[in-house]
């Protein structure tokens, strides 16, 4: 099997390993304001919602 294979099921597809609880970053909602923890550090200039607030924002 090549290592590029889409079939590939290797650790280094990217996806995170259970490694532990992952690292929380307190953010204040963009929408309404509520300080809220999302587990990656935001972009800065990207609005960040809280849980109640991101389905108004999804694009599907």
């Amino acid at each position: 099997m090549a290592f590029n294979d889409r079939n590939f099921r290797g650790n280094s597809g990217g996806f995170r390993s259970n490694s532990g609880p992952r690292e929380m970053t307190k953010v204040t909602c963009s929408d309404c304001g509520v300080e809220t923890e999302v587990p990656f550090k935001p972009t800065e200039g990207r609005p960040v919602y809280c849980r109640e607030c991101l389905p108004n924002h999804r694009k599907f």
